[in-house]
This record gives structure tokens, C-alpha cells and sequence, in this order.
């Protein structure tokens, strides 16, 4: 991936999760998915605008509407993100992070033995 993208609000995150679904959308099209309370067509609008200047959707015209699709994966999205977490808080380590978690999560058993069935298939694909 080429494009770093930038961390998204609560808001901005909403519509991509749109985008992301329905792979490109009219401002009326998000509105129409997202829950009650609907938020206003102008303020659906501005957020499509903000996630264009930060370079997370682009559109098409036609005359007068926009048709906006997303720049990144939803899969681009969240390893970027994750990568900027575990780099600012657990010093690049992804065993810190998973310790974390276990330690302040409480992760059940059946959590726990998958994070264990993909440690031993990572080790069984590195002895490859």
C-alpha cells in the first residue's frame, strides 16, 4: 500500500464503513444506511469532503452529485492503524501488545487458544 492513511474520526470512520461496503456511494446512499437518528444531508457531505482532503475517498461526477468510493482497503485501514499502535505503544513489539491484551482484557479460554493456534501456525510457516 502506497497511501499512509491518517487516523479517522468516529464520523469519518462510520461513512468509510459504507464506502467500504458498498464499494461507492451518493451522500443520499449514506444516509439511507446509517441509523436513526440520521444525521443531515450537509453533515454527511462535509465529512465526504474531509475524507477527500485527507485523501481516504476520491468521486465521480455526474453534473451537479458526487459518487464517492474509498482510496484503501478497509484491510489497508485497520493494518496501518495497528502498525501506528503497536509502534507508539508497545514499542513495535506485537508480543507486548497480545500481553497487554491477555493482562488487561481477561480473554477467555477459547480467545486464548486461538491467539495460540495462530502463534503455532506462524511458527510451523517460519520453520518452512
Amino acid at each position: 500500500m502506497n497511501i499512509k492513511p491518517r487516523e479517522l474520526t468516529k464520523a469519518e470512520l462510520e461513512v468509510m464503513q459504507i464506502l467500504w461496503d458498498k464499494g461507492a456511494a451518493f451522500v443520499n446512499e449514506i444516509i439511507e444506511v446509517m441509523p436513526a437518528p440520521k444525521p443531515a444531508y450537509n453533515t454527511v457531505s462535509t465529512v465526504v469532503r474531509v475524507l477527500e482532503k485527507k485523501g481516504a475517498v476520491s468521486h465521480k461526477s455526474y453534473g451537479k452529485s458526487h459518487q464517492y468510493y474509498p482510496l484503501f482497503s478497509k484491510e489497508e485501514y485497520t493494518q496501518s492503524l495497528m502498525k501506528g499502535i503497536m509502534n507508539n505503544f508497545f514499542d513495535n513489539s506485537l508480543a507486548r501488545m497480545v500481553s497487554f491484551f491477555y493482562e488487561k482484557e481477561n480473554l477467555s479460554l477459547k480467545e486464548t487458544e486461538e491467539i495460540i493456534s495462530i502463534a503455532q501456525k506462524a511458527i510451523k510457516e517460519h520453520k518452512q
